[in-house]
C-alpha cells in the first residue's frame, strides 16, 4: 500500500523532478491546521493513484530551499510536476472529490 514518500531540499530533484510519474507535492507544515486536515486526504491519495502518480510531502519550515524555489507562499500548496516540470497549482484546503477532479484532468 502506498504511502507519501517524505522528501527534503536534498531528494527533492531525485524524487520529483527525475521521477518516470506524474508527482503531487504537498507543501506544508506541522503548525498549519489545514495542512493537517489535508493530509489524510493526501494519504488516500497516494494509495488510490499508486499506479498512475507517485505524492510525496515536503515540510516548508525544514525545506525553505525548495518552498521559496517554487514560490510556496501559502500552505497547504499541492503542486502535480509532470516530466518535471509544474502542471497544476492548487492553494489552501480542497475536500478530496475536488481534489481527485483536477487530478484526473491532467493525469
Amino acid at each position: 500500500m502506498a504511502e507519501p514518500v517524505q522528501i527534503s531540499d536534498e531528494t527533492f530533484a531525485t524524487e520529483v523532478l527525475q521521477a518516470d510519474k506524474p508527482v503531487l507535492v504537498d507543501f506544508w507544515a506541522e503548525w498549519c491546521g489545514p495542512c493537517k486536515m489535508l493530509s489524510p486526504i493526501v494519504v488516500d491519495l497516494a494509495r488510490e493513484y499508486d499506479d498512475r502518480l507517485k505524492v510525496a510531502q515536503l515540510d516548508v519550515d525544514a525545506n525553505p530551499v525548495t518552498a521559496g524555489q517554487f514560490g510556496v507562499m501559502s500552505i497547504p500548496t499541492l503542486i502535480l510536476f509532470k516530466g518535471g516540470t509544474e502542471a497544476q497549482r492548487l492553494v489552501g484546503y480542497q475536500p478530496k472529490p475536488a481534489l481527485k477532479a483536477r487530478l484526473d484532468a491532467v493525469i
